[in-house]
């Protein structure tokens, strides 16, 4: 899609956004003779209530414990049961599909002017000495699933296959390569291996392939390779594109997604995690939000100040928004120079509620962007997770940003990643619905 006809069909979906939300401003109106503003009241109730039956539930044990996760279940059903006996299910229904069209439209709309803006790739050479590092175990073993030791080698390269039974050292290894004449590193792996290599990479200027064969590959994934056939990454080899992306630094280590600290990175250090992700977590919970002795962070994000955080999150360029750090979050960009920061405190039911009504404007989430973030503590040395890697390292902790230091050989026929929206921003939504071409294409522009 062209720049012109994004910037178009951007405008077009906020229109009808601002359409939806006048329609459901209408709709919401008619229906306040049957009750309208209860459903809004009930609906707002319901989730505080449940906000504050889940903080319940994970922040304390036993017979609190239990009573949280009754409070956090008969939220919702109370407030479905509260329609259905008054009458108020339908006028409830209709609300919630209106709003629903309305922020679908939105994010479709911010979606589409973030579109404009192309990936910037150049034509690559065809490596000649390109050299691979696979790990076996690595995705249930998608190395030998899909056949990648065999692909790779057909296609030229030599392809080093770790031994799960010996640990190595793949940045050792990607050095060695290195001096043997390569001139391509690659690896098949998880997010955290691949981050060890990309460092040897970036330290030759050597191009660095990405073979999507960890469990998650959130790199592969902003980065628009196939997760679904990884076999399709190697086709850089012979008909690829080059692409500049930024590599995180955190104690002069380098990362490609997230680096963690405090409550997740607290989780993860302990060896039972792997085996029993979910129950590890539970048990740990209440020592690791309210217990005596909790640990709390404080950092210092270029000029901002945050204190006594509970949780915080680096990461390498921001997500397009809190919403996007799950399974299936992505970053709209990779090159934008910036650390993407998220710092969480919630120290009570009543925050907790906070953080749901209000999301990111909450008072116990603060979002931001930065060059350079230090993490301080008490202790002397403290629990990171890099990359899904837990590691601990001594305080005062720093994450800095090397900005296009990463050159990544990508096939040219890929899926392509899906921009996602920004937070929905409703002057930028009038913005893009009623500003002049010439305003909505600077605005695109910049991202």
């Amino acid at each position: 899609m062209t720049g012109s006809g994004s910037g178009g069909a951007a405008r077009f979906l906020a229109r009808l956004t601002v359409v939806a939300a006048l329609g459901t401003l209408a709709v919401l109106v008619l229906v306040l003779r049957e009750g309208g503003l209860l459903i809004l009241g009930a609906g707002l109730l319901g989730l505080v209530v449940f906000a504050a039956g889940l903080w319940w539930f994970l922040a304390h044990r036993g017979a609190v414990r239990l009573c949280g996760a009754l409070v956090a279940v008969a939220a919702p059903v109370a407030v479905l049961v509260y329609f259905a006996y008054d009458g108020l299910w339908l006028a409830a229904l209709v609300l919630i599909l209106c709003w629903g069209a309305t922020l679908l439209c939105a994010r479709a709309a911010l979606r589409a002017a973030v579109a404009a803006r192309p990936r910037r790739a150049v034509a690559a050479r065809r490596p000649r000495r390109p050299v691979l590092i696979m790990n076996p175990k690595s995705g249930g073993g998608k190395v030998g699933r899909f056949g990648l030791a065999e692909r790779a080698e057909e296609l030229g390269a030599r392809v080093v296959l770790l031994d799960p039974s010996a640990p190595a050292d793949v940045a050792e290894l990607a050095r060695r390569a290195v001096a043997d004449g390569a001139d391509l590193l690659g690896v098949a792996g998880g997010d955290g291996t691949q981050a060890l290599v990309a460092a040897v990479a970036a330290e030759h200027g050597l191009p660095f392939l990405v073979v999507c064969a960890g469990t998650r590959n959130h790199f592969a994934m902003d980065l628009g390779l196939d997760r679904a056939d990884p076999t399709r990454c190697l086709d850089a080899l012979t008909d690829g594109e080059e692409l500049r992306v930024d590599l995180g630094d955190v104690a002069g280590r380098a990362f490609v997604n997230t680096v963690s600290f405090g409550v997740y990175a607290d989780v993860v250090q302990r060896p039972e995690y792997r085996d029993d992700k979910a129950g590890t977590a539970l048990s740990l919970m209440p020592d690791l939000l309210v217990g005596e002795g909790v640990r709390r962070l404080d950092a210092r994000a270029d000029t901002s100040a945050l204190s006594s955080q509970q949780a915080l999150l680096v990461s390498n360029n921001p997500y397009g928004s809190p919403d996007d750090l799950g399974a299936s979050g992505r970053r709209p960009r990779l090159d934008s120079g910036e650390l993407g920061v998220l710092a969480l405190r919630v120290e009570g039911a009543a925050q907790a509620a906070d953080l749901a009504v209000r999301g990111s404007q909450s008072t116990g989430l603060t979002v931001l962007t930065a060059r350079r973030v230090e993490v301080t503590s008490d202790a002397d040395e403290i629990p990171v997770a890099v990359d899904g890697e837990a590691l601990r390292m001594p305080t005062p902790v720093v994450c800095t940003l090397r900005p296009g230091a990463l050159r990544v050989l990508v096939p040219r026929d890929r899926p392509g990643a899906v921009v996602p929206a920004p937070p929905v921003n409703w002057r930028r939504l009038i913005d893009l619905a009623f500003g002049g071409p010439g305003r909505t294409s600077r605005r695109e522009s910049h991202g």
